[in-house]
């Protein structure tokens, strides 16, 4: 007879090991399978490197404030192999932190393949190949995803996606990224600050497209300071290697522009990693945007249920936990725990960084609503002008009185959305922020504006 579970989850990314530390803290046996490494996406080919990277990127750029502030610093250099292996060091910490948090919960953990045989069967194959069935009442996939390739691309050592760029050993000494969207231009803020020659190639009339447009502007700004050229409404076609060099023709405005580089990264985008052969097995509804799930996280077959990545939308890894936490929470008896996709925050993790929540300005343009929008700039912050933080603002959006939508670029502005995070998901009117106070001097005094 087969071992029996009240849960097995498949995938071991955000969503996989947020529901099961949800489920083994309320003392149910939770089985969880993962098949490339503790972590998932957002630990081994994600967040994780790519914001390790990007801090030793920013600490290098920032070296030439110094000067600024009477600190001179001689012939400062990057050394790639140092900065390589920072980024495989946090990995490392990251993938046994997530692997730690599961065995510390108490849930049991296994490396290899899981497969849905059925809404109360999973089968568990390990690297030698030997099979293991087991009984379960609920399942939860949470398969994550993988790079958006675009159609006639060949990859190879040097046309890379976003995956592959991780892997790079040594710094270009130029560099093509086709997409200007959230994970283009994070990798070429790192490779420009680091002196890497940096061509961004968008097919839109502008760079972060979901963003807000005067955030997109002051980044456009920063990026072309930095020595980015940045060309939108670029169509590719065609990516070829020629010698030690891509080589990329594209349109642009009814001309064709011809760039050569040491790399191309194709950074357009991510979708669902969908098996689609076990899915029309089980009956499980699917679109190529993601696998179709209830308002519990359910799918349409009974106990089997789907989080993160693999159900489309926001590929963001605390909107996964979120989602996970939730599904998990109603599975075993708390429906009282709150899920709201419209207060899930987003972050552009550029320098500039850019973090929104809640409305955007343009989203209330298209609805038609009248609101207030209150704005304060870093020029008029003590802190960020003596710690030389550069342009930036945040814009707060109020709807009869009440906060539904904030954005910040500039430094930090990945840390300063947290309290308006808060705000957005409570609803919080103008005078209950007035009970809010900001100590001084601080950055968050940005803020100011909001409570006055």
């Amino acid at each position: 007879m087969s071992e029996k579970y009240d849960l097995i989850i498949i995938g071991g990314g955000p969503g996989g090991v947020a529901a099961a530390e949800v489920a083994a803290a309320k003392k149910k046996r939770v089985l969880i399978i993962e098949k490339n490494g503790w972590g998932g996406t957002c630990t081994h080919r994600g967040c994780i490197p790519t914001k390790a990277l990007l801090a030793c990127s920013k600490h290098f750029a920032d070296l030439k404030k110094l000067k600024r502030m009477g600190i001179n610093i001689v012939e400062a250099s990057v050394d790639f192999a140092a900065v390589k292996k920072h980024q495989q060091q946090i990995v490392k910490v990251s993938a046994l932190g997530a692997q730690k948090l599961l065995t510390d919960a108490g849930a049991e953990i296994k490396q290899g393949v899981g497969e849905v045989i059925s809404a109360a069967e999973v089968r568990f194959t390990d690297s030698s190949g030997k099979n293991e069935n087991f009984q379960t009442q609920n399942i939860m996939i949470a398969w994550g995803s993988v790079p958006q390739v675009l159609p006639g691309v060949n990859f190879s050592e040097r046309i890379l996606t976003s995956d592959g760029i991780l892997n790079l050993n040594t710094l270009p000494a130029s560099i093509i990224i086709v997409g200007g969207s959230v994970i283009g231009v994070e990798f070429a803020t790192f490779f420009a600050e680091l002196g890497t020659k940096v061509t961004i190639v968008e097919i839109l009339d502008r760079i972060i497209p979901l963003e807000d447009q005067e955030c997109a502007d002051l980044l456009k700004q920063e990026l072309t300071r930095m020595g980015v050229a940045i060309n939108t409404s670029t169509k590719l076609e065609s990516l070829k290697v020629t010698g030690n060099s891509v080589v990329m023709t594209a349109q642009k405005e009814g001309k064709q522009l011809e760039i050569s580089a040491d790399y191309a990264l194709l950074c357009t985008g991510r979708k669902p990693l969908l098996h689609t052969e076990e899915l029309d097995r089980l009956g499980i509804e699917y679109t190529k945007a993601g696998i179709k799930v209830d308002s519990k996280m359910m799918t349409n077959v009974a106990g089997i249920y789907a989080v993160g990545d693999v159900t489309g939308g926001m590929m963001l890894a605390h909107r996964a936990e979120h989602q996970a936490k939730f599904a998990a929470k109603n599975i075993f008896g708390d429906g009282d725990f709150p899920y709201n996709e419209n207060v899930i925050p987003s972050i552009v993790y550029s320098h500039p960084q850019i973090a929104r929540v809640g409305y955007t300005q343009k989203r209330v343009e298209d609805e038609g609503l009248s609101v207030e929008v209150v704005k304060s700039q870093y020029s008029v912050n003590i802190i960020a002008r003596a710690e030389l933080m550069g342009p930036g603002f945040v814009k707060a959006i109020f709807y009869e009185d009440k906060l539904i939508g904030a954005t910040i670029v500039g430094e930090d502005a990945a840390e300063l959305i947290a309290p308006l995070t808060l705000a957005v998901s409570n609803e919080l009117t103008k005078k209950q922020l007035c009970s809010w106070v900001i100590a001084h001097p601080t950055l968050s005094e940005i803020f100011t504006p909001l409570i006055s």
